[in-house]
């Protein structure tokens, strides 16, 4: 690898881009935040983390999601290039010269570089930076000193970016290896580290791990001996019995299990001292609540008492109000100079006289008046309101407008201009027009020319705005006012004189009414602190449509007739320096700036000779209350006392729009006392204290005064919380001020006027301080010595967390002053706060450079979170970075803060890299749950009660009772019900399927089938020379061919076992399924169609299994002429029938044994509950393999000699339509499917249903849908169902769940009556909805709750209980009953179980555990077979038909499903389900754990950009609604997370895919 990459990375400056240019863009950090001595107390905290390492995994991200911006930006940094670029202040860092500025966050750090060469902390020597290429696919590498590293692929080839790889495969981060030792392992397979540290903590879930071959963190998978050894180089293999393999067939030692190692390590660290008190949450989960701390400093003080500022001294010749004093000038001196404007060459562009001001406002003041609307019926009348858009380099015309509509008793309200329809902020601006009622909005020419407009050149309506007209209010289009007519000029009243416009911290925009006396005294009271005099020249660079820039330069320089030089914006952009060069030139008096302007104009210095500021007399600082902005003015003053510049020139000021000017610093005289500064402890700011800090030199926040009390005003400082108490000498609180000059209202808010501008602060003693009232400034802040006002902070960026106050310019400054200070593009950063669990969280947002690698993001991200930890003592909750520009911005460059938080809320943001760190700050989680001991049986059981409550067990009807006239009962065997059919009823339609067009395919009669099983009995006897009772694979597609294929085995005496075949598209992973279950039930031999036959032993095939191995396959396509010699007749009922294999949830392979009477007994309980009979039809769409689809499917109509019309469900994704017009066309009354061809419908004909009507299709004839299922049911998904197919007459009841499981395959089936049939029936009452509290559930407790309740769970019933079925519920751990309405164990006893596990392993205790359980106090008597399934019992007010009242089975979940985390049960569906609800992009998600930590993987239906704005999002969810803190968030690709044939998710597939690092995800996060 070539060393000199690293030199080639700066962009090279292209010659035209300007000198100031180059030198400006340095540092792109943000000056207001710039302060060495900061910067070097952020260097300190960060050498103190350095001891205790933090060991954060990188996030891995998909190739296609890295920003390429160019090979060179993967190369290793060389150090020498790296840190001396960083110490020089001039490479060009806008690239193509394109600046976006700030109004908040803008330019660089020139002067900061002094210490950083040296503390590149982590810079990474060149032999670590060794690139390996296994495959050319995954590259891993170790760093030396961080815990992060990317991948420096450049494969062997050298040819870029590596292939496929993943960028942030990271090697556990103790595992050093010294360059030579790993060059010469260069292209091996692996390299094994021995290291202990990366086996699994001992509380692993359900495994062992060992250590000294580290392949698989030993899990163990059950799986046939051999199968897949072939198969390594397949695509995702879920765990399918090979070992843990990385996707190009490595051992994994530690890929994603170091990481996760990494993380858990991380994570046992005790981050904050353990809490003690708790708060109860409605419910006994507590969650903690933060106690104060008994060390905390507290206020001391003696209360403050409010200060009065300087009478207002009225001068004889000011003037009344301001439209007389503009009279005044305009006819007086009408050739003094107003306003000069710039054009963006600095070249005066225009010099609007007091006499022109003058006539032009009249003009305007006529026009608006006289020439809107008619005569009749003016548009605009005095008192009304009107938006003035002007954009921001024509400070004339604005200027003109305003007066204009100060001369006609028009109210101006002044926004700024909107850019595109849906601009940041521009519908708040909107809302504020509608609410303000304006329907006029007055402009220039050319920003009229330049609005958006529609092609008829209407300028279309903004999003969120009221209709208005725009009026282009300039000379040349206005009409001249006749002779006579006069502006009617009255003194300043109470009326109010215009409207400043005021965005709040959520984004929503205010409109504060500021009344001419009170504008009037603002001017006076500016006059007076700022020794304004007759024609002063002052140069203006602040917005002038509000805030500083309107009070000075237009309103009091037009009472004062001073001349204004107005620099627009886009002309500080091109030349920073613009400002001081017209200082020189107009010698002017007074200039205004922010710190922002000082900044860049230090930063485009270059030793100009002809600066001299000597003519300053006062250097106005806007944000001065901005406690960061000390830096700049020490720095500005620094460089330019040499220039003239006296110190005791520089005045910053505090400003509020409601409040207006707060404080001002005066203009002192040559030579008096420099000003006060405080050196304060941010630990006692955070606790709302001023402490003067001595030792703890690290988190200090030094503050400037602001000047004193503005004349005639009086200040105090109230309490921020309750009542408006007066603070204490040393305590921070809000700033109130009392005094004519301030706004006196919000805009048609009562409510927020009042608690703003009528606070009445009072004393200790609770009796007020004044009779008037005085209006909160929203500035954070005490008096200090002789008076002198200090800010520390405004309300708005104040952020309460865990009971502590942050600043969040405080935190911005510690961000970016963090090394490398140029990682931040042009300083642009957002702090806000969220609440997630009744806390507020901090999240970081910035924009990272273009050329930032992987590895120095991740690197800066892990320091930030160091160095604000170090600092101020908080966590950061979430920091996010996006790529550069892509920030909301204000429309003067700043970052729109309630934007960004909104983007990050919803997910919006789009993020290049996110570190979410909730283990450190959320320290509010309930505690976790201790498990409380039973209560043991004797103090328990009174007859049929458990601790007082009914025990909760209920039962189907007795078999034994119903008469029924059911033929098939005297028979002992199903083979001996089809032989009797066929004999009485021989041409009785027992099964018809259909082809994807809905047309049948095939049929079967009674005598068909019977002939057809004779054949293959015979064939059986005849090829296979099968013995009775040897096992026998069917691998069938479902159809007709299973059935007769499965009566065939029953006559030759076999025993049959479905087996789903092998899927062409996708041997390689469910090929070795289908062997397995061969091996597994010990099949002797094979029978399947040609078809598949072929595929069994095709190429594919033999590269995913050992094709040699399969038992002798018969393909029963050609069958034998001749009948059987004689039919089997099996003597012992008891015997096996047949094996049902299916694999379960957790991926686990399991067959029962299902007998004679068993299986005899099973039909005939479905025959009564579903009232099936000869005459009946049953439509069915269901998996044939394995439950309760495969005794519908093949056994119930030979038993009841009902017609099933089958439908295969493979069908559907052909024609989605399928099953529901066969059952409307064969006027079906039950249909039974699954929950995967439910959704299959719901998604696929969602916005079908009005064609499917009106091609005739009408479910109203069905009057059972039943769901069969092994789970909870999904009532969301069945209610989604039922609403959308109502219209084609489906009612809304028809639609049931079923509940079976692997030891009793069908517990409940509900079908129900509709209509007339009622009361002909047994049948059932209308399945119930229950609402749960989701915390009780976690505590193995029912409580149920009302709808809608917060925390609430609907679950539906599964079904009304089988005849000859009982359930009882049990606790899993004591196997106690339990009592009604208590979660447990559902355990059943009916005729219908299976009789054991059939396994190779012979595993005695399982089965008798699960098959023959006894309870173990009670009835001890009866032998339960135990479900592994949670639910409980509840009695309904229902009766049915017999009289008894109902009693509902509610499922919960299964047991080996639910995960155990801080002694708590969760089951993964619930998590699930809040996750898929929070971004529509999710389109399904699975968690399981590992190592206690919860995982959750999300597929992503949108652009591989929003991955990263899932993280966020997923992580506050869970939290909120299950106190749970994610561990590792994974986002894949759709169709990643595997689902069974049943549409189960197999989450313990997915987990082996994960570890094995197989799920090629898009990101995956860990959170730390």
């Amino acid at each position: 690898m070539d060393p000199s990459t690293g030199q080639e990375r700066r962009t090279p400056v292209t010659p035209s881009s300007s000198r100031y240019h180059r030198r400006r863009s340095s540092g792109s950090r943000d000056e207001r935040y710039r302060s060495d001595v900061h910067t070097e107390a952020v260097q300190a905290a960060l050498a103190k983390h350095k001891e205790r390492k933090m060991a954060v995994p990188m996030p891995s991200k998909r190739r296609s999601l890295v920003v390429q911006t160019s090979m060179d930006a993967y190369t290793p940094p060389d150090t020498s290039s790296g840190s001396e670029g960083e110490g020089r202040g001039d490479e060009d860092e806008g690239g193509d010269g394109e600046e976006e500025d700030e109004e908040d966050g803008g330019g660089g750090g020139g002067g900061g570089g002094g210490g950083t060469s040296s503390s590149r902390e982590g810079s990474i020597s060149m032999e670590h930076w060794i690139s390996r290429a296994i495959h050319g696919t995954s590259s891993t590498t170790t760093t030396s000193s961080t815990a992060s590293s990317s991948s420096s692929s450049t494969r062997s080839g050298g040819s870029g970016a590596a292939a496929g790889g993943r960028l942030a495969d990271v090697l556990a981060q103790h595992v050093h290896i010294s360059a030579h030792h790993l060059r010469r392992h260069h292209h091996h397979h692996h390299h094994r580290h021995k290291t202990e540290n990366h086996s699994a903590p001992p509380d692993v879930t359900s495994y062992t791990n060992n250590t000294a071959n580290a392949t698989a963190d030993g899990i163990q998978v059950e799986r046939a001996p051999g199968a897949g050894t072939a198969a390594q180089r397949q695509t995702p293999k879920y765990g399918n019995a090979e070992l843990m393999e990385t996707g190009d067939g490595v051992p994994v030692s530690s890929r994603v299990s170091a990481k996760i190692q990494q993380l858990v390590n991380t994570l046992k660290r005790p981050k904050r001292p353990p809490l003690r008190e708790f708060f109860v949450d409605d419910f006994e989960e507590l969650l903690e609540v933060q106690q104060p701390d008994p060390n905390q400093p507290k206020a001391e003080g003696a209360q403050m008492a409010a200060m009065q500022g300087e009478q207002l001294g009225v001068v004889t010749n000011w003037p009344p109000s301001l439209e007389a004093a503009l009279q005044r000038w305009g006819t007086i001196s009408p050739k003094a100079p107003c306003l000069t404007t710039m054009d963006t060459n600095g070249k005066p562009l225009y010099v609007l006289t007091y006499g022109k001001l003058w006539s032009r406002s009249v003009k305007v003041a006529y026009n608006l008046l006289h020439k809107l609307g008619t005569k009749q019926e003016p548009l605009v009348k005095p008192g009304d309101r009107v938006a003035l858009v002007f954009p921001n380099n024509d400070p004339a015309a604005f200027m003109t407008a305003f007066y204009g509509c100060l001369l006609a008793e028009v109210v101006p309200v002044p926004i700024e201009v909107p850019l595109t329809r849906k601009d940041a902020g521009s519908q708040q601006i909107g809302f504020l027009l509608g609410s303000c009622g304006v329907t006029v909005a007055l402009t220039s020419d050319a920003c009229h020319k330049g609005l958006p407009k529609s092609p008829t050149g209407e300028i279309p309506q903004f999003k969120g705005w009221p209709k208005v007209l725009w009026f282009v209010a300039e000379s040349k289009h206005l009409s001249k006012p006749p002779r006579d007519w006069f502006p009617h000029i009255k003194d300043a009243n109470q009326d109010t004189a215009y409207i400043e416009y005021k965005t709040c911290k959520d984004g929503s925009v205010l409109g504060v009414t500021v009344m001419r006396i009170a504008t009037l005294t603002h001017c006076q009271a500016l006059t007076q602190s700022c020794s304004y005099t007759e024609a002063e020249t002052i140069v203006n660079v602040l917005d002038f449509k509000k805030d500083v820039g309107l009070w000075h330069a237009i309103l009091t320089s037009v009472m004062n007739m001073m001349h204004v030089i107005s620099i627009p914006y886009a002309l500080m952009k091109v030349n920073p320096l613009s400002w001081i060069q017209k200082v020189c030139q107009y010698k002017a008096k007074v200039a205004c700036v922010k710190s922002r302007d000082m900044h860049w104009a230090l930063v485009a210095h270059r030793e100009q000779r002809d600066v001299n500021l000597s003519s300053l007399r006062m250097l106005v600082v806007a944000d001065g209350s901005n406690p960061w902005s000390i830096s700049s003015c020490d720095a500005f003053l620094n460089v330019f006392q040499t220039k003239g510049l006296k110190p005791e020139v520089i005045c910053p000021c505090a400003s509020s729009p409601e409040a207006l000017t707060v404080a001002i610093r005066r203009p002192a005289e040559e030579g008096s006392t420099p000003p006060g500064r405080g050196v304060l402890s941010m630990q006692g700011l955070s606790h709302g204290v001023i402490r003067v800090d001595s030792e703890e030199k690290l988190s200090v926040l030094t503050l400037q005064d602001v000047g004193s009390v503005m004349p005639g005003g009086m200040m105090c400082a109230v309490r921020l919380e309750g009542v408006p108490q007066l603070c204490k000498t040393d305590e921070i609180g809000e700033l109130c001020v009392c005094t004519v000059a301030t706004g006196t209202s919000y805009y048609g808010l009562a409510g927020m006027t009042k608690n703003t501008f009528e606070v009445f602060p009072v004393c200790s003693n609770g009796t007020p301080i004044s009779e008037f009232p005085f209006t909160r400034t929203g500035l954070l802040g005490f008096i200090g010595p002789a008076g002198l006002i200090f800010v520390a902070g405004k309300m708005d960026g104040l952020m309460v967390v865990g009971g502590r106050r942050h600043n969040a310019d405080d935190i911005v400054a510690t961000a970016l002053a963090v090394e490398p200070m140029k990682f931040v593009y042009r300083g642009r950063i957002a702090v806000f706060s969220i609440t997630v669990l009744h806390d507020e969280r901090i999240v970081v947002a910035a924009e990272q450079r273009p050329d930032s690698t992987e590895e120095d993001s991740f690197q800066w991200m892990s320091r930030v979170l160091q160095a604000i930890d170090g600092i101020h003592q908080v966590g950061v909750y979430c920091l996010a970075l996006v790529p550069s520009n892509t920030l909301p911005k204000t429309p003067l460059g700043g970052i729109h803060l309630s934007e960004t938080k909104q983007l990050f809320l919803e997910g919006a943001l789009h993020p290049c890299n996110v570190l979410m760190c909730p283990h450190t700050c959320v320290t509010n989680l309930p505690k976790p749950r201790q498990k409380q001991p039973e209560i043991g049986p004797a103090s328990v059981m009174v007859g049929n009660l458990v601790s007082g409550k009914r025990i909760a067990q209920a039962s189907g009807r007795d078999l034994g009772q119903i008469e029924d006239n059911d033929q098939a009962r005297k028979f002992l065997f199903l083979s001996e019900v089809l032989q009797w059919r066929a004999q009485t009823t021989p041409d009785h339609v027992l099964y018809t399927l259909l082809n994807s067009r809905g047309t049948i395919a095939s049929s079967l009669t009674c005598v068909q089938l019977h002939k057809r099983a004779e054949k293959i009995a015979a064939m059986l006897g005849e090829r296979g020379h099968l013995q009775d009772g040897d096992h026998v694979a069917l691998v069938y597609p479902p159809g007709i061919d299973l059935i007769v294929a499965f009566y065939g085995c029953l006559y030759a005496g076999c025993v049959p076992i479905t087996v789903r075949p092998p899927h062409p598209q996708n041997i390689a992973t469910t090929l070795p399924t289908v062997k397995m279950i061969v091996e597994v039930s010990r099949s002797v031999c094979v029978m399947t169609t040609q078809v598949i036959n072929k595929l069994l032993r095709s190429k594919e095939a033999s590269a995913a299994v050992d094709v040699r191995s399969w038992p002798p396959v018969l393909d029963t396509d050609d069958l034998p002429k001749k009948k059987p010699p004689l039919l089997h007749k099996p003597s012992n009922p008891d015997t096996l029938a047949y094996l049902d294999f299916s694999v379960s949830t957790t991926g686990m392979l399991a067959g029962v044994k299902m007998s004679h009477t068993a299986t005899s007994a099973f039909c005939r309980s479905i025959k009564l509950q579903c009232e099936l009979y000869p005459s009946r039809e049953v439509a069915i769409c269901l998996d044939p393999y394995c439950g309760l689809g495969f005794v519908l499917w093949c056994l119930c109509s030979v038993y009841s000699g009902h017609q099933s019309i089958l439908i295969p469900p493979s069908e559907l994704e052909v024609n989605p339509a399928l099953w529901l017009s066969a059952v409307s066309q064969y006027k079906v009354r039950d249909t039974f499917c699954s929950y995967s061809v439910m959704e299959l419908c719901t998604k696929g004909l969602g916005l079908q249903t009005d064609s499917l009507k009106s091609r005739g299709l009408d479910l109203s004839r069905v009057r059972t849908c039943v769901v069969v299922a092994e789970e909870r049911p999904r009532i969301a998904l069945t209610q989604s169902f039922s609403k959308l197919f109502k219209d084609l007459g489906l009612h809304p009841r028809a639609v049931s769940t079923s509940f079976g499981c692997r030891v009793n395959l069908a517990i409940c089936l509900q079908p129900h009556r509709l209509g007339k049939l009622a009361d002909q029936g047994t049948s059932g009452p209308d399945p119930t909805t229950v609402f749960v509290d989701m915390r009780a559930l976690r505590h193995d407790r029912v409580r149920l709750v009302e709808r809608g309740s917060p925390h609430s769970l609907p679950l539906m019933e599964s079904g009304k209980i089988l005849p000859g079925v009982r359930i009882i519920i049990a606790n899993p751990e004591t196997k106690g009953p339990m009592g009604e309405s208590h979660l447990g164990e559902i355990w059943v006893h009916s005729g219908h179980n299976a009789s054991g596990y059939f396994t190779v392993y012979g595993d005695e205790a399982l089965q008798s555990d699960h098959f023959n359980s006894r309870l173990s106090f009670g009835d001890t008597q009866t032998v339960w077979a135990r479900t592994g399934y949670l639910g409980f019992l509840r009695r309904t007010e229902l009766t049915d038909a017999s009289g008894e009242r109902h009693d509902a089975l509610y499922v919960v979940g299964a047991l080996e499903e639910a995960m155990e985390l801080r002694g708590m049960r969760y089951h993964p569906i619930d998590i699930e389900t809040s996750v898929i609800r929070t971004h529509k992009s999710i389109t399904e998600c699975a968690v399981f754990t590992w190592t206690n930590l919860l995982v959750v993987v999300v597929e992503l239906d949108g652009s591989e950009q929003e991955a990263l704005d899932l993280v966020p999002l997923v992580t506050n969810v869970v939290l909120e609604e299950h106190y749970l803190i994610v561990g590792v968030v994974v986002v894949v690709d759709i169709g990643v997370i595997p689902i069974n044939s049943r549409g189960e998710k197999q989450r313990m597939h997915l987990r082996d895919g994960f570890l094995a690092d197989q799920l090629d995800p898009i990101y995956v996060a860990y959170n730390m």
